[in-house]
């Protein structure tokens, strides 16, 4: 497993932070299928190349392919058909109450509790071709995790300076079943 630590200033479009759009475009491979699950503003797709991005984001003031929960989003997906998986979601039940408050949604432990994530995770393992990586960020390394059948290929640690947490990136990569 390779570990890098990069320091960039932070930003809260965490594809705009240069050591982690650099790492997703040396990992996209031509013609690859991506899924990028919480698209925001899409800012990525203009330095992917020629890939088919299918892009999602709840908030229906971003111009993405979909505009659904994750987990709906994901089981619209064949299994077995991405070959990348871009997957920021909010970092913390703080940051998801925000989302949803800004979208007049209910806050409730179904979305902030870890069974949640975790079927978004399973779905995550299942539209994955084998050999497929997904690209986590957050604020911890756990990824989408073994029990998913992935295995961690790489970690970025990017600090941010002062009280700022760091920004977790981690490459994991689909093995077969």
């Amino acid at each position: 497993m390779k570990i890098n630590r990069i320091w960039n200033m932070p930003n809260s479009h965490t594809f705009k932070i240069l050591p982690i759009k650099n790492l997703i475009i040396k990992i996209v491979k031509e013609n690859d299928k991506v899924l990028d699950i919480f698209a925001n503003d899409c800012y990525i797709k203009d330095f992917l190349g020629d890939i088919e991005y299918i892009s999602n984001d709840i908030d229906l003031e971003f111009n993405t392919t979909y505009n659904l929960d994750a987990l709906e989003l994901l089981k619209l997906i064949p299994s077995n058909s991405i070959d990348l998986v871009l997957y920021d979601p909010p970092y913390s039940p703080r940051q998801v109450s925000e989302c949803y408050r800004k979208l007049d949604l209910t806050v409730n432990m179904k979305t902030t509790q870890s069974s949640y994530w975790g079927n978004q995770k399973k779905e995550i393992s299942r539209v994955l071709k084998p050999n497929g990586k997904v690209i986590t960020c957050g604020w911890n390394s756990g990824g989408i995790g073994k029990c998913n059948s992935m295995e961690i290929k790489e970690i970025l640690l990017v600090p941010h300076g002062g009280w700022h947490n760091d920004t977790i990136v981690t490459v994991e990569e689909k093995q077969f079943q």
